[in-house]
């Protein structure tokens, strides 16, 4: 099948104008995928405002405009169950990528491939309203068993697709996340302290936490605990960084900001333009990531490779993803996050032995090996159908 040109429909909706994960994912996933474009055939449905984002596809990509008015989430799942199923039959594509549980199709216009990248529903008590509860607790379980094939971008999120959607094993592929090594690599400190001066005044040593503010699932709040534990303990000029938008519950982060004693320590960015990501990462003293539930958990990687040390929980499957290589905490205990902390900013040797365990780590994480092993997915799902019609044919 690796010869066969194969028609690959990507539907581009769930990356909520280009800042969550997923959106990463995409994106970079594409950007891997454009080297294979004169072997395989790309189609992406794209919500109108978003089409500047996905510039960088064109010269090798179909791009298919989706009216902006099915945006909002009850149209655009509505739209994923009548229009995208008409529109694989007449762009008469060979399989069918959703990347997000959020929008699996019901229905079979051709073979399908998701990506889980969590069952956050599933682990992590509050983390949405009622109705997406409602609808990643029971509905997503339903579709996920539709799927012809299922991506899951951790070993940990297999077992949890296993567990909670109850989809067979055989369906279900691990393909890891991948990391953009031309961008995340080790840069002069010097030149990314001068620039987050520039842009944020960040002055002081500072930890960094990038995450969307978002209660209780980031965990935030329990950081800024820990963070003023840390401050009292030490005397310590090191401030805390929070990079990321407001999502559900940022109000509690906001709160816990206003009443924290070294309120004027902490910095919320808001939203950070990925560019900027890596000067980001370089110029911190050390990044730490008190999650409380992850699917895979990119930035802890990209921290790495960036050379700076990382303090990270091992829930879901961050353990899997930082290895050996991160000062690693309880995420509920905010005395476990202080320790860490405390040791990090006291000890340079801890630092420096991070530093190197992590850059070694990250070299595993690769977007081209993650973008070779989804097109065998693609063309394994469109070779078992091409194989079924075949045996329709030869049994009249």
């Amino acid at each position: 099948m690796g010869s066969v040109r194969v028609k690959i429909g990507i539907s581009t909706s769930v990356i909520q104008r280009g800042r969550t994960g997923i959106a990463q994912y995409l994106f970079a996933l594409l950007r891997a995928f454009l080297p294979h474009a004169d072997g395989h055939q790309f189609k992406l449905f794209v919500l109108e405002e978003d089409l500047p984002l996905f510039g960088f596809a064109t010269s090798g990509m179909e791009i298919v405009p989706v009216p902006e008015r099915f945006r909002p989430p009850v149209k655009n799942i509505l739209w994923h169950q009548t229009a995208l199923p008409r529109l694989a039959r007449e762009h008469q594509l060979d399989v069918l990528h959703v990347p997000s549980y959020r929008r699996l199709l019901w229905r079979r216009p051709c073979p399908l491939v998701a990506t889980i990248h969590d069952v956050a529903p599933f682990r992590v008590a509050r983390k949405y309203d009622q109705a997406r509860m409602f609808y990643g607790r029971v509905v997503a379980r339903r579709l996920a068993r539709r799927q012809n094939q299922i991506i899951a971008v951790s070993s940990a999120t297999a077992r949890d697709i296993a567990a909670c959607f109850n989809v067979p094993s055989d369906r279900v592929t691990v393909i890891l996340n991948g990391l953009d090594h031309d961008r995340f690599q080790p840069g002069p400190r010097e030149a990314a302290r001068a620039e987050v001066v520039a842009r944020h005044g960040l002055r002081q040593p500072f930890f960094l936490y990038l995450a969307r503010l978002e209660h209780p699932a980031k965990n935030h709040v329990r950081l800024i605990t820990a963070f003023n534990q840390f401050k009292q303990r030490t005397g310590s000029a090191w401030q805390l960084v929070l990079a990321g938008s407001d999502w559900q519950g940022a109000e509690f982060v906001h709160a816990a900001i206003r009443s924290s004693p070294f309120a004027a320590d902490i910095r919320a960015l808001g939203f950070v333009d990925d560019t900027q990501l890596p000067s980001l990462y370089r110029a911190a003293e050390a990044f730490v990531y008190p999650s409380l539930y992850e699917g895979f958990g990119m930035p802890p990687t990209e921290a790495m490779a960036c050379g700076c040390p990382v303090i990270c929980s091992t829930r879901g499957s961050l353990g899997e993803v930082v290895g050996n290589a991160a000062a690693t905490i309880d995420p509920e205990s905010p005395d476990s996050i202080m320790r860490q902390m405390i040791s990090l900013a006291s000890d340079a040797g801890l630092r420096a032995s991070l530093v190197k365990a992590g850059l070694s780590h990250a070299k595993q994480f690769n977007w081209d090996l993650t973008a070779a092993q989804t097109l065998k997915t693609y063309e394994h799902v469109a070779g078992r159908r091409a194989q079924s019609s075949a045996g329709a044919i030869c049994s009249k």
